[in-house]
């Protein structure tokens, strides 16, 4: 499969078909509904056809290719994709790609080589990792897709409907529409039946296990639309960036009703214990009455259908009576 890459000013993500003929149908020679462009974190990744070789750098985009029907073209995957994300069809999926790596630093970035991820002859890479860029990608002709929420300078105030679009566009990059509107259909349902819980506070937090920087999630993540879908307000709704540090003063400032405390992987006690065993956090309301919920990162951001599991499980969690 040839890819070409072109940088350009635009951020957000755009679909443009080419390659048709004047009654709509695909040119001689050329697969239905290709070549097409998608314009994904200001770059332009052209598809002649879809992949078949998918080198996995990120779980995010596990659950869309799932619902796409998809996952047997993942050749290889690297990072932590933690079990409970996951029902047993995934997982059996997931058990057949093999695992590159789950090297992590103290920040939870992935650790890779270039050349690990060359050696798999990819047609696509999911996922763009500090010490793996685009850039170096291009310049061996692998395209390379992230989850438009996760664009460098992204300050598009996400809502669901960025999932149900990027199930369209991965559709389309996979030569599957037809699935991923079923899948769209099914996620428009759940969320309609999503019961909103009394009108409180909360806050989206990040803490740092073993001590460190705690981060807040403000109004162009992820988490935002789905504390305000449970019925909640973003007590960091006010801060224009995705995520940012905080200092416990600056969370006892607010004092949320409600403390939602994401991480990506471990023991959860241990990350609800790097903000409840900081001094003074018995002064928060929700520290004192016991409303600190922990959730895996992936459900809630990037926006992907596991947010709308992140929904429920929030929902679930903080209703009357719960």
């Amino acid at each position: 499969m040839k890819a070409r890459l072109a940088t350009i000013l635009a951020a957000t993500l755009l679909i443009s078909g080419c390659g048709e003929g004047p009654d709509g149908t695909a040119a001689a020679g050329t697969p239905a509904g290709f070549p097409f462009t998608v314009t994904n974190c200001g770059a332009d990744v052209t598809f002649d056809e879809a992949p078949e070789r998918i080198v996995m750098l990120k779980s995010s985009a596990v659950p869309y290719l799932h619902d796409l029907g998809v996952m047997d073209r993942v050749t290889a995957r690297a990072g932590a994709y933690p079990e409970e994300y996951y029902d047993p069809a995934t997982l059996a999926e997931l058990a057949k790609v093999p695992l590159l790596t789950d090297r992590m630093d103290t920040s939870g970035h992935l650790q890779i080589s270039t050349e690990v991820v060359i050696a798999q002859q990819p047609d696509l890479v999911l996922g763009e990792v500090d010490n793996l860029s685009r850039d170096t990608l291009d310049a061996v002709g692998i395209p390379l897709l992230e989850e438009p929420a996760m664009c460098p300078d992204n300050t598009v105030v996400p809502t669901f409907d960025d999932i149900y679009r990027q199930l369209e566009t991965y559709g389309r990059v996979f030569g599957r529409p037809a699935e991923a509107q079923t899948a769209i259909t099914a996620l428009k349902e759940r969320m309609a039946k999503i019961q909103k819980v009394e009108n409180r506070t909360a806050a989206v937090l990040y803490p740092t296990v073993g001590g460190g920087v705690t981060y807040a999630y403000g109004r162009t993540s992820m988490a935002h639309p789905q504390v305000e879908a449970a019925g909640f307000t973003n007590v960091f709704g006010d801060a224009e960036e995705r995520v940012f540090e905080v200092t416990l003063e600056e969370i006892l400032g607010r004092n949320p009703d409600v403390i939602i405390l994401l991480y990506s992987d471990g023991d959860p006690a241990a990350v609800e214990k790097a903000l409840t065993g900081l001094p003074g956090s018995e002064k928060l309301t929700a520290v004192a009455k016991g409303n600190v919920m922990t959730q895996l990162f992936n459900f809630t951001e990037p926006p992907s259908p596991l947010s709308v599991d992140g929904l429920e499980r929030i929902v679930e969690r903080f209703r009357v009576g719960a």
